[in-house]
């Protein structure tokens, strides 16, 4: 997910470190909070692959800047990462689905469309294997209260999506 956020970021405006990291933690706090040790990695990463390029230069003061920007294939490789099917692990998805969806502009409307069918067929199928566990189980309280707060929640994204999929249709 790092890489999609930092490709995300770069494909706005060329950044430094520095700027990578204010930019996703200016749009993303709420969502996530990457470490510089999670960030430097991944544009090393992105670099290797060809994603993005570095430029060098001495700012005002005579340090030494590195500036990232994002390339014609870092832009497909975010593409490729905003309409990759989600992960198995359901604990990750919603927040994952956010960071998706909220990133959703830099697809064309085909591809976005897609994504929403995507994400819903998955909230749908979490939504069920809830339900399921709910009405097979004698709960308590407690775990009672969390697993219909989930259901409330996915039906909620779901609303989301359905409106997003009908204002890509208009």
């Amino acid at each position: 997910m790092i890489e999609l956020l930092i490709l995300f970021e770069l494909s706005k405006k060329v950044l430094t470190m520095y700027g990578v990291s204010k930019e996703i933690r200016n749009t993303f706090s709420v969502l996530t909070t990457p470490s510089y040790g999670t960030i430097k990695p991944a544009l090393t990463r992105l670099e290797t692959s060809g994603f993005v390029k570095t430029q060098k230069t001495m700012s005002k003061g005579g340090r030494p800047s590195v500036y990232y920007s994002i390339t014609p294939s870092g832009i497909d490789e975010l593409k490729r990462l905003l309409t990759a099917p989600p992960g198995e692990n359901p604990i990750q998805f919603l927040t994952s689905a956010r960071i998706k969806l909220a990133c959703a502009d830099v697809l064309d409307n085909r591809q976005q469309l897609a994504l929403f069918s995507q994400l819903k067929k998955k909230a749908e199928s979490i939504l069920i294997d809830t339900k399921n566990l709910v009405s097979s189980k004698d709960l308590s309280y407690f775990p009672s209260m969390v697993f219909d707060n989930l259901i409330c929640e996915y039906r909620n994204f779901i609303s989301l999506l359905e409106g997003f999929e009908h204002a890509g249709r208009s």
